[in-house]
């Protein structure tokens, strides 16, 4: 089966610099010594090639460069490793980091936007109220701030697509953002991160995902769903990869390893046969569709 992986990262720990890799933070997902090492094309390529799926391209989006130097350079790198030799065509997109808030945004997204592998920008916005661990951005909820929207409304001008990662009681705050500037794609990350496996936590999510499924220009990465969950089976993820599907449509759905995050729980092999055996059932086009043909269109592959 061909595979287009719409979710890795890559990290050159000796060259550039990642702080939350390289001074250790209290992670959500627990204990993440095994991924503070520098992981490259050739890591990608390893893992991927021990299974039965052929991966032909993929999505590289943004590793938290370190924020107070130029995001961009993160941009530039990747753009030198998807145009050498080794890359054998992966890096095929690249979604960069960009604070949207931020006074010199434009430019920011213009000197992403001349690297002719850029598709978006990932700004993760996720926030917690109760808890500060799960907070990734020290300003709060910024989907209804006027200063963060003038920098979102700036994507559609790049042709660039916002890449949305957020927890599961952000999406409806997430949906009405979606609704009122429709000109820019939504690309949500991670199948909307639902971190609570509880009744409760599945309803909230199960809502918040139909809010933001109402705006036809969002589609959604299923990833990350065992990211924090030790020992997951295939029936752990099951009823999220089928939930989305029926939530988005076959049409608005692709498929992510979150290489080498997920490492914390599984290998590469692992996660594409969960996602292999749950849509078992489905028929070839549209199982093509989640596999490869959906990250070809949302991402101009």
């Amino acid at each position: 089966m061909k595979i287009i992986d719409t979710h890795h990262h890559l990290w050159d720990l000796e060259n550039n610099r990642y702080p939350w890799l390289q001074t250790p933070i209290d992670h959500f997902a627990g204990d993440y010594s095994k991924i503070r090492r520098t992981y490259l094309i050739s890591d990608l390529i390893s893992d991927a090639s021990e299974g039965q799926y052929d991966l032909v391209k993929s999505v590289h989006v943004q590793a938290e460069w370190d924020h107070d130097g130029d995001p961009v350079g993160e941009t530039a790198w990747l753009q030198a490793v998807a145009d050498s030799p080794e890359a054998k065509g992966l890096v095929s997109a690249i979604v960069g980091y960009a604070d949207l808030a931020a006074s010199d945004v434009e430019e920011s997204l213009a000197r992403h936007a001349a690297h002719p592998n850029f598709r978006g920008i990932r700004q993760m916005l996720n926030h917690s109220q109760d808890n500060a661990g799960l907070n990734f951005i020290d300003r709060g909820d910024v989907m209804d701030d006027a200063a963060w929207r003038d920098g979102y409304r700036l994507l559609a001008n790049f042709g660039a697509s916002f890449e949305l990662q957020v927890w599961p009681w952000q999406l409806e705050m997430a949906a009405r953002l979606a609704s009122d500037v429709p000109e820019v794609p939504v690309i949500l990350n991670h199948t909307g991160m639902p971190y609570a496996k509880n009744a409760a936590a599945r309803r909230q999510w199960d809502a918040g995902m139909r809010a933001l499924a109402e705006s036809p220009h969002v589609s959604v990465k299923i990833s990350a769903l065992g990211m924090a969950t030790p020992g997951w089976t295939v029936d752990d993820i099951r009823p999220y990869v089928e939930g989305t599907i029926e939530i988005f449509g076959v049409d608005r759905c692709m498929f992510a390893s979150n290489f080498p995050v997920d490492s914390l729980t599984s290998d590469y092999t692992k996660i594409w046969a969960a996602y292999d055996e749950i849509t078992s059932g489905l028929p070839d086009a549209d199982r093509r569709k989640l596999f490869h043909d959906n990250a070809v269109r949302y991402y101009r592959l």
